[in-house]
């Protein structure tokens, strides 16, 4: 594995299309289970990386993360993750995993290596990679695992320019001691607001509110040593309005009725809300912490108002602190916006191993946050991504070696 830049042009007249690698862009659980299972293939694959280190985004996660999803369905192909790491895996053990996979598994990386834009070869055949320091790469096929998480998505709330208290995205988030008797304003209910909440309360601030537009659909995480995401898997290809019906009754059996803390069961289906992109909050502790009244539940965050938090409500609060979890953009326009491979969200129309129409090798993978398990899922997908490839090659009497 490479450690540091390593400068790997391939112009295009260097090489003949036969003897291209696949690129995979991004050093994450995504593009390294690509790489395996297009080295398992006998498709040479190298891996851009434009951190020194694979498993950028997991090492910039906050102290307190472990997995929502199981250790055993949580592994990628061609190496399971150790028994010690435990059921709940951290995120310093999944940044370990990460790198002994690549080591393990001998996976041509190249780190330092940012790509901005993708387009058609000139000849015709495979992808021209535009890099750091004006390289120009080209490539049989490509395949974008740049990450759900890329780029912290701030809402443009009025007055948050003027704003002068204290204020963070999420993604800066790591522990709460600089937060230790202070009053704080929690943006956002997904998993990542929510269990930030909790860390803030267990670290010792003095005040959490907790602020939410939408009211989500909260989960056990396990019950009597049934995780929820073994639920996840056995319905995930059920019909939307089946699960609908099914998750009701369930959600009042596991979950108490919050209503009378700000927190009332929500009026649309769990797996609709799914379907629409919003995934369950996998309770890690805000149950009890919002029963308990340690965690506050505020309205929506409207804007900044002379120093103050104005709220939905009418409100206006002043806390010591405001952390934004307000998600991630995906920031593929300028890489891939021109090829017609984004929706008007700015996500792959395509993902897995069907690329999008009119962009033939050109793959996107873990750029879903699904139900099943993201890990999970790319672990899948990389399978059939590098199969795809390998057919591919075949159909065009291409040596894969």
């Amino acid at each position: 594995m490479a450690d540091t830049p390593q400068h790997t042009d391939h112009p295009v007249t260097d090489r003949p299309a036969t003897d291209r690698p696949v690129y995979v862009i991004g050093g994450g659980p995504g593009g390294l289970s690509v790489a395996y299972a297009l080295r398992a293939q006998g498709i040479r694959a190298v891996v851009l990386e434009k951190s020194d280190k694979v498993g950028a985004s997991w090492r910039r996660h906050y102290d307190r993360l472990h997995l929502h999803t199981t250790r055993r369905l949580s592994g990628l192909p061609g190496l399971p993750m150790p028994r010690r790491f435990g059921r709940w895996v951290s995120r310093d053990d999944v940044v370990r995993y990460l790198e002994k996979y690549a080591e393990y598994h001998d996976l041509e990386i190249v780190t330092g290596v940012q790509v901005s834009r993708i387009e058609p070869a000139p000849d015709g055949s495979g992808w021209l990679l535009h890099a750091t320091g004006g390289r120009e790469l080209t490539g049989a096929a490509v395949v974008v695992a740049t990450g759900h998480n890329h780029t912290p998505h701030i809402p443009d709330w009025p007055g948050r320019d003027t704003y002068t208290g204290e204020f963070l995205h999420a993604g800066e988030y790591r522990t709460p001691a600089p937060y230790a008797g202070r009053d704080v304003l929690v943006v956002g209910v997904g998993n990542t607001g929510a269990e930030i909440a909790v860390d803030l309360v267990e670290g010792g601030a003095s005040r959490v509110r907790l602020a939410v537009r939408t009211v989500p659909h909260i989960v056990r995480r396990s019950t009597a040593g049934w995780a929820a995401q073994f639920t996840s898997i056995l319905v995930r290809r059920l019909p939307v309005a089946l699960v609908d019906r099914l998750a009701r009754p369930m959600a009042k059996l596991s979950v108490p009725d919050l209503s009378d803390h700000g927190l009332p069961r929500p009026d649309t289906g769990l797996y609709s809300r799914v379907k629409a992109g919003s995934i369950p909050v996998l309770d890690v502790g805000l149950i009890d912490a919002v029963r308990k009244g340690r965690v506050e539940i505020v309205a929506a965050v409207d804007g900044f108002e002379d120093g103050k938090v104005a709220l939905a409500d009418g409100t206006r609060v002043s806390p010591d602190a405001v952390i934004a979890a307000t998600g991630y953009v995906r920031a593929l326009e300028d890489l891939v916006g021109h090829l017609g491979a984004l929706d008007a969200r700015g996500r792959p129309v395509a993902q897995g191993a069907r690329p999008p129409a009119g962009a033939p090798g050109l793959y996107f993978t873990g750029f879903t946050n699904p139900i099943s398990g993201n890990l999970r899922e790319m672990a899948i997908d990389a399978q059939k991504i590098a199969k795809s490839i390998a057919r591919d090659r075949r159909a065009s009497r291409l040596p894969v070696t």
